[in-house]
């Protein structure tokens, strides 16, 4: 079965952390290519940040410098560290396959309270 599921949102203050985990399940994870996406009240869904099969990573502009990706590929699981967050990070978050993209899952909310 094919499933990406998100979790580790919370209610943060401006200038705390968050860890996100993404468990994924019936896909090639190993040799793909993950990235992590959010999506904001009434906006489109942004990307944040991807990661290569060799820990190449890459960020969105918004969030370089603050937010950390990484992956265990022997647990099927990609992360996101998020560090100084800031109330415009506030949003659902997403993992998801940029390889060989899935359906979206049900995300998991981060909101970032001034």
């Amino acid at each position: 079965q094919v499933q990406l599921v998100e979790s580790g949102g919370g209610l943060v203050q401006a200038g705390g952390s968050l860890r996100l985990s993404c468990v994924a399940s019936g896909i090639a994870f190993s040799i793909d290519t993950m990235g992590w996406y959010r999506q904001a009240a009434g906006r489109q869904r942004e990307f944040v940040a991807s990661i290569n099969t060799h820990g190449g990573s890459y960020y969105g502009t918004s969030v370089k410098g603050r937010f950390t990706i990484s992956r265990d590929n022997a647990k099927n699981t990609v992360y996101l560290q998020m560090n100084s967050l800031k109330p415009e990070d506030t949003a659902v978050y997403y993992c998801n396959d940029i390889t060989r993209p899935l359906g979206w899952g049900q995300g998991t909310q981060v909101t970032v309270s001034s």
